[in-house]
């Protein structure tokens, strides 16, 4: 699988501005990309065809991670280690939003998409759009997808980026976290993000 497609990754240097300014760059597990120029917008329905954004999980950490319910390896298994991570935060994951953004939303109906979601973990949010939608958030967030063709029309398989992008609770993109980084990194990077509000 691709990751991170237009691997530029900009970031800010330390400053001491008040709270709603850029944070300073910090030591981080994940890639810091705190100040990127992208990945700042993220509208879509969830499986039910509400709108969702980012901007209704300001005091929560959120981690966005793009996929497709048919997904063989990727997929599943960040699902369950965002699921794995949040159990480890406590009380504290309470202050964690998992987002599954579908990049197969033809066969990602609302309901199969609710339903993958809901096995990992029932607070986690799934999103699909339509086929332009798909395109304009993955432009937004550098991400990669593309089929692969398979025997038949509809056992197709998709390429894609396969890492999961963090945010802080003030909603800010903050972090780029690699496939097969681990559970243990996510949570110590998650756990340094509350801290930040504590």
């Amino acid at each position: 699988m691709a990751w991170l497609a237009g691997a530029g990754l900009a970031a800010c240097g330390d400053s001491k501005k008040p709270a709603e300014a850029t944070p300073p760059k910090g030591s981080f597990r994940s890639i810091d990309i705190t100040g990127a120029e992208y990945a700042r917008k993220l509208e879509l329905p969830d499986g039910d065809g509400k709108p969702r954004s980012l901007t209704e999980f300001k005091g929560k950490v959120v981690v966005v991670f793009f996929g497709y319910t048919q997904c063989p390896d990727v997929c599943p298994t960040t699902m369950a280690e965002l699921s794995q991570v949040k159990r480890a935060l406590g009380d504290d994951g309470t202050r964690m939003q998992g987002i599954f953004v579908t990049v197969d939303p033809e066969r990602d109906t609302g309901p199969v998409l609710k339903a993958y979601v809901d096995n990992f973990n029932a607070g986690f949010i799934g999103l699909r759009g339509s086929a332009e939608q798909t395109k304009e958030v993955a432009r937004e967030f550098k991400v990669f997808y593309a089929k692969v063709p398979g025997k038949t029309e509809s056992t197709y398989t998709i390429d894609h980026t396969a890492g999961s992008y963090i945010f802080d609770t003030q909603g800010r993109i903050r972090l780029f976290s690699r496939h097969n980084a681990g559970p243990k990194a996510l949570e110590d990077d998650i756990r340094s993000l509350l801290r930040e509000t504590a």
